[in-house]
């Protein structure tokens, strides 16, 4: 990759990013899915439909992270040698959405139906045999699972250098979805808990853990690890709490994804519990019916304006721009390479101040 030379740097990397991950994974796809088309036609399916949902979208944020925490460590930001593992974050990513839509029983990815729907639909309309919503999810379940194996295949020759970092990055993905499935069945409204989440569920897996890979790939992660760290982790977290206001806030056509969703789930997010310690005896009462599925687009509509009136969305503001602070500080006293600091100084902010 050359290096990045416009104002808007980030804009710059993710676009780079996007356009080298995008031609290696699409690679990867048509050899796959000639081979298995070789073996009998309908196999192929499934590989097409995981080229369609990988490549329909998406930041390519997981894969800027392994390239500048390469180029940051000292690497040659014209190497190829972050390539594969970046591609192999977004294979990760691709599967933690698929399951995550299964799970949350989301209606909706990327302005589009979910896979997990529109497979259920194929289901339905073709008159098939069985339950077409079992279809729909076991279809996406294994389509998930076919991105999980891909992602460890695109490692090859560099997996003995990163995959200490490669096998934390999994586990921790898991528990964090463990703690945000498990904490919507018991109504969590924990503050501490709910930071915890956002820092395993997404923070660790889409900042600082790709930070890792790439410095990995140089060698000099040891020496570095704790300074991506100091960056890495609170700009993570911000990016997940940014994604909670958007889930309960945002606007449906610039996210792609339901608004209010997180409510009807009763997500445990640090803007739920800071909406639990601020309501008003007055504002309880909608406070508690967060996490009741059959809430009205009305009921939605009054509880946003209660997070809003009850000073949860300025809270969680506040500790967005706490953490960009922190981050800014540790990245300003990190021995990194100088071309990649100015860029992850503007990822930071693309993060934290999205607007999808």
């Amino acid at each position: 990759m050359s290096t990045i030379s416009s104002p808007r740097l980030a804009e710059g990397a993710l676009t780079d990013a996007a356009s080298r991950v995008d031609a290696c994974l699409g690679e990867l796809f048509a050899a796959e899915a000639h081979r298995w088309r070789s073996v009998d036609p309908s196999m192929a399916r499934l590989i097409e439909d995981l080229s369609a949902f990988v490549l329909s979208g998406g930041k390519r944020l997981r894969p800027a992270f392994v390239h500048w925490g390469f180029v940051a460590a000292g690497g040659d930001d014209n190497d190829e040698a972050p390539l594969r593992v970046a591609a192999a974050t977004e294979l990760l990513h691709s599967f933690a959405l698929l399951h995550d839509d299964v799970m949350d029983g989301s209606l909706r990815r990327r302005g589009q139906l979910s896979y997990h729907v529109r497979a259920a639909e194929l289901h339905r309309t073709s008159r098939w045999q069985g339950e077409s919503r079992r279809f729909g999810e076991g279809l996406a379940v294994l389509l998930g699972d076919l991105a999980f194996v891909y992602a460890d295949r695109m490692l090859d020759n560099h997996y003995d250098a990163v995959r200490p970092v490669w096998d934390e990055m999994r586990i921790e993905l898991t528990m964090g979805q463990y703690l945000d499935v498990a904490g919507a069945a018991r109504g969590d409204r924990d503050v501490e808990r709910a930071r915890l989440i956002a820092l395993y569920k997404s923070g660790r897996y889409s900042v600082e853990r790709p930070l890792h890979l790439g410095a990995a790939l140089t060698g000099r992660l040891p020496e570095l690890e704790p300074h991506l760290r100091g960056f890495g982790a609170p700009i993570g977290e911000a990016f997940q709490l940014r994604d909670d206001l958007l889930g309960a806030l945002g606007d449906e056509a610039v996210t792609g994804k339901p608004v209010g969703d997180d409510l009807r789930e009763g997500k445990p997010t640090l803007l739920l519990a800071y909406a639990d310690a601020l309501a008003t005896l007055q504002q309880r009462p909608y406070v508690e019916r967060v996490g009741q599925r059959d809430m009205s687009d009305d009921d939605i509509r009054e509880i946003q304006d209660i997070l809003v009136r009850c000073g949860a969305v300025d809270a969680v503001e506040q500790a967005i721009t706490d953490r960009v602070h922190a981050a800014r500080a540790a990245l300003d006293a990190a021995p990194l390479a100088d071309p990649a600091r100015a860029v992850l100084s503007d990822l930071a902010d693309l993060l934290a101040w999205r607007d999808s």
